[in-house]
């Protein structure tokens, strides 16, 4: 394995862990609709401020959610170019044709 490659798996790692929660994906499903302040997620998905914070931050980390800041209020929207990341490693991991094509002829390590 490359050091280029291990990144890239570390990224995918990052990527999938950060959409592996119903909440997280509850909170990617509002953003669609376009930038949302923190209160309407709140109220929306009926979450405790902490545990709102907590999903937040690991969508912001893996790149998949910026916020900007109002007076008092942070504002979230969905980073585009994220998500066609994430389309872009899971059509990576799809089974070549020619693996397929092998082992349905019954080819085996070689």
């Amino acid at each position: 394995m490359t050091a280029s490659s291990a990144l890239d798996l570390d990224r995918a790692a990052q990527l999938f862990h950060a959409l592996s929660d119903a909440t997280r994906l509850g909170i990617l499903e509002m953003l669609r609709r376009g930038e949302q302040c923190v209160c309407d997620l709140q109220d929306e998905l009926g979450a405790a401020q902490s545990r709102l914070s907590f999903h937040l931050r690991v969508l912001k980390e893996a790149g998949l959610v910026s916020d900007r800041k109002e007076g008092r209020w942070s504002y979230y929207s969905i980073e585009a170019d994220a998500l066609a990341e994430v389309h872009d490693l899971a059509v990576g991991m799809q089974p070549s044709k020619l693996r397929i094509l092998n082992s349905k002829a019954g080819r085996c390590c070689g």
